[in-house]
C-alpha cells in the first residue's frame, strides 16, 4: 500500500521502528508500505540525524524570501537580451556586472527562469557529444593556429545563395574573415587570406579539413591553396577524414554564427553580408566567451609580428642532404632512371628527396611530409617506350 495521505507521518516511524528492531528486512517493509528502497532509506537516515522532527516534510519556501535585486534590474537584463538573442544568461549577466557593478542582479538560473517567463529562451536538445581527440599541433598563443572552414551554405529569404568562409584564430577565438563567396575554389578563397595575412600577420599553421579547396586524398593533401600557404610559410594542417570533432572550437563557433545571423536569414544577400559584418565586431569586441573567462576575443588577440612582403618564396632545401628535383608539367619527377607521381598542384615547384632506410626516399615540399619512394636496385639503364609511373606511397 502507499503512504495514507492523513497518516503519513506515523506510517514513516513505523516503517523505521520496524527496521530498527529487525523483525522485517528493509526489502519486506518496502513491499507492505508500497514505497521504494530509495524513499524507506531516506527516512531512515532522516530518522538517524533528526529524530521525530526528521520524519515530518520539510517546507518547500524559499530561504531568502526577500529578492536582493529590483524591477529596474529585470527590465534592463531584458532590454539587453532583446538586443542580443543569442546571448545565454551567463553571458548577460557578465555584462551587466561590467557596466553596473554597484547594482544587484539575480542569479544566473533565476534570470534563465525569467527569460523563460517571457520567451525569450528555448529548450536545446540535448545531444550525445562525442569527445574531442588531442589537438593536432599546440596552441598557446595568438596566431599559433588558424582554423579556416566553409559555415556551410544556406538561402536568403530572396532565395541567394550564401557561403560563408570563415577564419578564427585558434588561441583567442578571434574572428579574423567571415566572408560570402559566389565559389569555393582557390580563386575566390585566396584573395581572402592574403588580405587577412596583410592586415594580421601570418600564423605558424593553418587547420582546415581535407576538402577543397583546402585538401585532397593526393600526395601530402596538397592542392593549390596549401601550396601558397607553404610558399607564403605557414603550414598546412588537416583534421583527420571523418573526424570534425578534431575542428571543434570552429564547429561551436559555426553553431553561434548560424544562430546570430542564418536563423531566420535576412531578406537579401546584401543585407545578410552586412549582418555577417556586424556581427563580427560583436563577436570580437561585445560577446564574452566562456572559454575566455567571459572576456572577449578582441581583448586576447594579438597580431601576428611575422609580417608578409606579399611574395609567393618558394621553400629552399639543404643541397647537402636533399637531393632536388623539379615537378613536370605531367605532375612527376624523375629519379633514378624513374618516374614518380606527385600531383597537378606541384606542378612547376621544387620537391626535395632525403635518403632514408632500405633504399628508401622521403620526399618533402619545404617542410610538409609528402612520402616516400622505394628504389629499384635491378632497375636496368634502358628505358622502355612506355615507362610506367610510380606512385608515391604516403605511408
Amino acid at each position: 500500500m502507499a503512504w495514507e495521505l492523513k497518516k503519513v507521518e506515523d506510517q514513516r516511524r513505523e516503517l523505521v521502528e520496524a527496521f530498527l528492531k529487525g523483525t522485517l528486512t528493509m526489502t519486506e517493509l518496502c513491499n507492505h508500505y508500497g514505497v521504494s528502497r530509495k524513499t524507506a532509506y531516506k527516512w531512515f537516515n532522516r530518522y538517524k540525524s533528526y529524530g521525530i522532527e526528521g520524519l515530518k516534510d520539510l517546507t518547500r519556501a524559499p530561504q531568502s524570501p526577500h529578492r536582493s535585486y529590483s524591477d529596474e534590474s529585470i527590465n534592463m537584463a531584458i532590454d539587453l537580451k532583446l538586443k542580443h538573442r543569442t546571448w545565454g544568461p551567463k553571458k548577460i549577466l557578465v555584462k551587466l556586472h561590467n557596466e553596473y557593478p554597484r547594482m544587484k542582479w539575480p542569479s544566473q538560473t533565476r534570470l534563465y527562469e525569467i527569460f523563460k517567463e517571457y520567451h525569450l529562451v528555448k529548450s536545446r536538445r540535448v545531444r550525445n557529444r562525442v569527445p574531442a581527440t588531442h589537438p593536432l599541433g599546440e596552441v598557446n598563443n595568438s596566431n599559433d593556429v588558424w582554423i579556416a572552414d566553409f559555415k556551410g551554405w544556406f538561402v536568403t529569404q530572396d532565395n541567394k545563395k550564401c557561403e560563408p568562409l570563415t577564419i578564427t584564430d585558434g588561441f583567442s577565438r578571434y574572428l579574423i574573415r567571415c566572408n560570402h563567396l559566389d565559389k569555393k575554389s582557390v580563386e575566390y578563397v585566396w584573395p581572402v587570406f592574403e588580405e587577412a595575412f596583410r592586415e594580421y600577420g601570418l600564423p605558424d599553421r593553418l587547420r582546415t579539413d581535407n576538402g577543397p579547396p583546402f585538401g585532397s586524398t593526393g600526395v601530402g593533401r596538397l592542392t593549390t591553396l596549401s601550396v601558397n600557404l607553404i610558399k607564403v610559410g605557414v603550414i598546412p594542417e588537416w583534421i583527420n577524414p571523418g573526424h570534425p570533432e578534431e575542428n571543434g572550437r570552429h564547429e561551436r563557433f559555426h553553431l553561434t554564427l548560424k544562430e546570430a545571423v542564418a536563423a531566420p536569414p535576412a531578406a537579401t544577400l546584401q543585407e545578410q553580408i552586412r549582418h555577417m559584418a556586424a556581427f563580427q565586431e560583436e563577436y570580437n569586441f561585445e560577446r564574452p566567451h566562456e572559454a575566455l573567462n567571459m572576456s572577449t576575443p578582441g581583448s586576447y588577440y594579438q597580431s601576428s609580428k611575422r609580417i608578409w612582403n606579399g611574395i609567393l618564396q618558394s621553400p629552399e632545401y639543404d643541397t647537402k642532404t636533399m637531393q632536388i628535383r623539379k615537378v613536370g608539367q605531367n605532375g612527376g619527377i624523375w629519379f633514378k632512371h624513374a618516374e614518380y607521381y606527385l600531383g597537378r598542384a606541384l606542378i612547376g615547384e621544387y620537391v626535395g628527396l632525403q635518403e632514408g632506410e632500405d633504399a628508401k626516399y622521403n620526399i618533402y615540399y619545404g617542410p610538409v611530409y609528402l612520402g616516400k619512394i622505394t628504389i629499384d636496385c635491378s632497375h636496368s639503364l634502358e628505358k622502355p617506350k612506355m615507362k610506367p609511373r610510380k606512385i608515391v606511397r604516403r605511408g
